[in-house]
């Protein structure tokens, strides 16, 4: 079994990408949606989150856990590989090597929670992989928010992302690395912003291939997927066909309300 952990909504991206690597896996999806955004808060308290939450996953039966939040995994991963020695962890980090890799303009701009836009973690990334790039690290406040809302489509914040976008764009970024898995669901807003002039650089697709790779391509399993929240369950069983995670709706029973 596989147990995969965010804040909220935001690691239902790279859930669903490694249900559809791993489709006969057991995966278990929990929500740490008492405390939702981890992204304004302090590391101490997001290290400790992140211990607990591990640890019910162990308990539970997974035998690798995807910590499927930039800040977390920035604040935390190592701590946790720490905590839980014979259990492989995956975490998720912005995809500052490949963004970098791939920009003919030498310039690439990294969304990011607050949190990570700070942490020594991003910055290292950046000085291991972008070397001779223009790197922008631009925090986003609230992003994750409207993300939990289910409504991210207002005028206001439509408003609100074009302002953070077109400078980006207008100074020559031609890569644009989404910093936090929640923001993932907001590149139907991102992308008609580009017009050919960026690309979008997600990591989703390459933590499902790293999993694959430590847990192997069983295909013994049913297929269930489990749905554990610490607040508002039936927010995050309502959110998958709302966000268009149909595939995931069809795995998964209804959410239940856990307190690790």
């Amino acid at each position: 079994m596989i147990g995969v952990f965010d804040s909220g909504l935001g690691g239902l991206s790279v859930l669903a990408a490694i249900a559809h690597a791993l489709p006969r896996a057991e995966l278990v999806y929990l929500a740490d949606t008492a405390h939702v955004p981890y992204g304004d808060k302090p590391d101490g308290f997001i290290t400790g989150r992140v211990l607990a939450i591990g640890r019910h996953l162990a308990d539970a039966g997974c035998k690798l856990i995807v910590v499927a939040c930039n800040t977390a995994t920035t604040a935390a991963i190592q701590a946790l590989r720490d905590h839980l020695p014979e259990i492989p962890v995956v975490g998720v980090e912005p995809g500052v090597k490949p963004a970098a890799q791939s920009s003919a303009a030498r310039h690439i701009a990294v969304l990011a929670t607050e949190a990570t836009a700070r942490s020594p973690r991003l910055a290292h990334l950046i000085r291991a992989h972008a070397d001779g790039t223009r790197v922008d690290v631009v925090p986003c406040p609230g992003w994750a928010t409207h993300v939990e809302t289910l409504r991210p489509d207002t005028p206001a914040f439509r408003a609100e992302v074009a302002a953070k976008i077109e400078p980006l764009l207008a100074a020559g970024a031609d890569r644009l690395v989404l910093g936090c898995t929640h923001y993932a669901f907001l590149a139907p807003l991102i992308a008609p912003l580009l017009r050919d002039r960026a690309e979008i650089v997600d990591v989703a697709a390459a933590v499902a291939r790293q999993v694959v790779r430590l847990y192997g391509d069983r295909h013994d399993g049913q297929a269930h997927l489990r749905l554990l929240a610490t607040a508002h369950p039936e927010r995050l069983r309502a959110a998958l066909p709302a966000l268009g995670l149909h595939a995931l709706a069809a795995r998964a029973g209804s959410a239940t309300q856990v307190s690790p």
